[in-house]
């Protein structure tokens, strides 16, 4: 067995031939070379596992699931099977900018008390083609704890983690979606969180992701961890008012009142908030009052339609929009016109293309 590594870079994996040495490749042309690629596969159905048994390189591992167990299983057991120090997750279809795993043992390596990390992350398509989407959530740790009480904060296939934290915390392996938010839920209650401002990552968008096949599970698990994070704050709320905190930064949905109606809610429901973290002093004071501001503004933004052209005014008229330029940050807005790198797919496994098309001209 090779040396221990600093970093196992983890993919869980079922049914992903066509990307699986996409994901691979990305992590084997880092920058930084002090890890290995631990893929568990799920029971795959199709060549994924064959195609990671192809790898010559000895940084390249796959352990197999006995069956099927399910994404949450999965990812408990790569946390059981990491070697590193710290654990880099990557999901089996997307892609890793060379220089994402150095830039991020070296922000943990930095800042001991940060339990994890991620970043912000690109987009592409089924192809591969980069798509004009970046994801950016906020970098402080008092603001990612803030935000979390209305979205996930986090994106799960930034991030990098110290393992023995992320393993004494594990998935909850009943939230077949969100497993991941739900963790970051529970780890936020006694451990810091970051995002750095920078796209380290490239996720793939296809009509195969579990996010696009169970919008109404995710819906629902989401408004499980939304539900104790809220009891957290001593609120007192009906289903109904739990249905309308999980939509303040969401679409618009046919089960919302009148636009009008539903932002005179939600000025009064985010102020009940503000009031109930002064008595239980969960999150920041600073951080939440920005926090605040910012979904007021978000879903001012989101009811626009319904608000009409005053909707500006409606939104500054507010207390609450006191805080909306505590939001802007130069060095953020700065990161903000940062755009995706262009993209160097190898969709094939390195030296083995012969072996690997005998393979398939043979199935």
């Amino acid at each position: 067995m090779l040396p221990r590594p600093r970093v196992t870079a983890f993919i869980p994996a079922f049914n992903r031939e066509n990307y699986i040495c996409t994901a691979i490749n990305s992590l084997l042309a880092q920058e930084y070379t002090d890890f290995e690629v631990l893929v568990v596969d799920d029971g795959s159905s199709d060549r994924t596992a064959w195609l990671v048994e192809q790898y010559d390189d000895p940084r390249v591992r796959l352990e197999r699931n006995p069956r099927n167990l399910g994404i949450p299983a999965t990812r408990n057991r790569g946390l059981q099977l990491a070697r590193g120090e710290y654990i880099a997750l990557l999901d089996s279809d997307d892609y890793a900018y060379p220089r994402r795993l150095g830039r991020q043992v070296g922000f943990l390596d930095r800042h001991p008390e940060i339990a994890q990390v991620g970043s912000w992350c690109a987009l592409m398509d089924t192809d591969g083609k980069l798509l004009n989407r970046v994801r950016r959530h906020p970098t402080q740790p008092e603001e990612v704890d803030a935000r979390l009480l209305f979205h996930c904060s986090l994106i799960n296939r930034t991030i990098m983690g110290r393992t023995a934290v992320l393993r004494d915390f594990g998935y909850d392996e009943s939230f077949a979606r969100c497993q991941d938010y739900e963790l970051h839920g529970r780890l936020a209650e006694r451990h810091r969180m970051a995002n750095m401002a920078e796209i380290l990552v490239c996720g793939r968008e296809h009509d195969g992701r579990i996010t696009r096949n169970t919008p109404q599970l995710g819906r629902d698990r989401k408004m499980a961890i939304q539900r104790r994070l809220l009891q957290s704050l001593d609120v007192q709320f009906t289903e109904q008012q739990l249905c309308w905190h999980y939509n303040l930064t969401q679409k618009r949905t046919p089960e919302l009142p009148p636009a009008a109606e539903y932002v005179a809610w939600a000025e009064s429901w985010l102020r009940n908030l503000e009031q109930a973290n002064r008595r239980q002093e969960r999150y920041q004071q600073t951080a939440f009052a920005r926090t605040i501001s910012g979904v007021w503004a978000a879903s001012c933004w989101l009811n626009r339609k319904g608000l009409g052209p005053t909707w500006p005014a409606r939104m500054l008229r507010s207390r609450l929009a006191l805080n909306i330029p505590g939001n802007i940050k130069g060095r953020w807005l700065g990161a903000m016109i940062q755009r995706p790198e262009p993209l160097d797919l190898h969709p094939a496994v390195p030296g083995a293309k012969a072996r690997i098309d005998q393979k398939y001209s043979a199935a």
